[in-house]
């Protein structure tokens, strides 16, 4: 989820009820901000919000049911889940591609800060950071090639 999410802050209620359920239910409820956690949504491949997955023993379903706390509880209670394809083996959070793409994730997070950096604090014009950017990348491309 983010906060500043309406369709997040529409589920809000049932999620947090769910969560308060999930000791009866016998599971483990929780969520994750994706603005403080960039790598988790990489290597979950977030492509909307919100997403919900069922996790269980190590395989990854994505739940893509309606959103209400009842339905939530019946998917676990009647093991709705087993009849949901699990995310494929290459796209699994637990891969090493997605611990690759949750890399790329922090990554862009920390280029964002050092961008940040570079034109507020030190005032410096956004167009000579883009500058700073394109020449370490090149350069880096070069050492690399070497």
């Amino acid at each position: 989820y983010a906060p500043w999410c309406a369709a997040c802050q529409q589920i809000e209620l049932a999620w947090e009820n769910f969560a308060k359920e999930s000791e009866h239910l016998g599971i483990t409820v929780g969520k994750v901000d994706v603005t403080q956690e960039p790598g988790l949504s990489g290597r979950f491949f977030v492509t909307t919000l919100p997403t919900i997955y069922h996790a269980n023993d190590g395989v990854f379903r994505r739940y893509r049911g309606s959103r209400t706390l009842e339905d939530l509880q019946v998917y676990v209670l009647e093991r709705k889940w087993k009849a949901v394809e699990p995310v494929a083996g290459w796209r699994s959070p637990s891969s090493i591609m997605m611990h690759g793409m949750a890399g790329l994730f922090h990554l862009s997070g920390w280029i964002r800060q050092i961008h940040t950096y570079l034109t507020g604090t030190l005032g410096i014009h956004v167009w000579i950071s883009y500058a700073i950017f394109f020449l370490a990348t090149l350069l880096i491309g070069l050492f690399l090639g070497l």
